[in-house]
């Protein structure tokens, strides 16, 4: 009877001692229940960070807060959310916010949303929760002038958003922006991009003029590439042969290049006549952010 129950004592801590052993070592339950798959973001550098909302009985709810590296690649895709406000999330969105943010609540840079259709949304710009645009029908067109000084040989010095043909007049075709976005006009000179301004309205002058010439410019976006060049750069120069872009920026911007957002592109051919209209083309679909979320 000894012997037995010594053996049973040693049967019994064996199998509690297995059991415990494999309770220890297995993985944990992954908790996330909330998937992103989101490819086309951008890094946004220090001070901002991308934040999803749900929105649960009308109301946002704050989804999880994730950057994003110089490759794209989310520094978080998965989000453990209250079961009961995932099930009764109608839709996501997609923001852009302060990084640290003491504001509970969402930004007004939307960028992506979608709303759940079973337990996947998909996320595009032209949500009305977001963008409300996926900037397709955005059109473009720009002549090269410098009308800010009397110097007549560095016409190819200025890039103006504006159609001479017809009084002239705005030379963009863009649809209005919501609040926490602005357009931007680019030149880029040497291979670094210059800003030309920012602006809402293609039917109005931009909100700065940092190289032009002492003249009024016309009442529409644009610049003159004449004086104060950076170092390195030489003004005027010749845009000929470069690029010139309309990009959409986030309001407040942190960042001085363009934004992923670049509707218009044009490609200033290098034979191109000063004064003469330039079309640009439409370049929404190839960098517009798109993914899904799953529940």
């Amino acid at each position: 009877m000894i012997k037995l129950n010594h053996a049973l004592v040693a049967v019994a801590f064996t199998i509690v001692l297995v059991s415990c052993t494999k309770e220890e070592d297995a993985p944990p339950v992954n908790p996330n229940n909330l998937s992103l798959n989101i490819s086309g973001l951008e890094d946004l550098g220090s001070g901002y960070a991308y934040e999803g909302w749900i929105m649960v009985n009308g109301s946002p709810k704050s989804a999880g807060i994730f950057t994003v590296d110089a490759n794209g690649k989310l520094s978080q895709s998965g989000f453990q959310i209250s079961e009961a406000d995932l099930n009764s999330a109608t839709a996501y969105i997609l923001t852009i916010e302060p990084s640290p943010d003491n504001d509970p609540n969402p930004s007004d840079v939307h960028i992506l949303a979608g709303n759940f259709n079973s337990n996947t949304a998909s996320l595009t710009v032209n949500h009305p929760a977001a963008l409300g645009t996926d900037f397709t029908s955005a059109m473009g067109k720009y002549i090269l002038a410098t009308p800010t000084d009397m110097d007549s040989t560095n016409e190819a010095s200025g890039v103006w958003w504006l159609d001479p043909a017809a009084g002239p007049a705005a030379g963009l075709v863009l649809p209005t922006l919501p609040a926490g976005w602005k357009y931007e006009g680019w030149a880029v000179i040497n291979g670094t991009p210059f800003s030309t301004g920012t602006f809402t309205d293609p039917m109005m002058a931009d909100n700065a003029a940092p190289y032009s010439g002492p003249n009024p410019g016309p009442p529409f976006p644009g610049e003159d590439f004449l004086l104060n060049a950076p170092a390195g750069t030489t003004f005027p120069t010749d845009l000929r042969g470069g690029v010139v872009v309309i990009s959409v920026e986030p309001d407040p911007d942190n960042s001085a290049m363009p934004f992923l957002l670049k509707p218009l592109v044009g490609m200033v051919d290098a034979n191109a006549s000063v004064h003469a209209a330039q079309m640009m083309n439409n370049n929404a679909a190839a960098t517009n952010p798109n993914g899904t979320v799953t529940r």
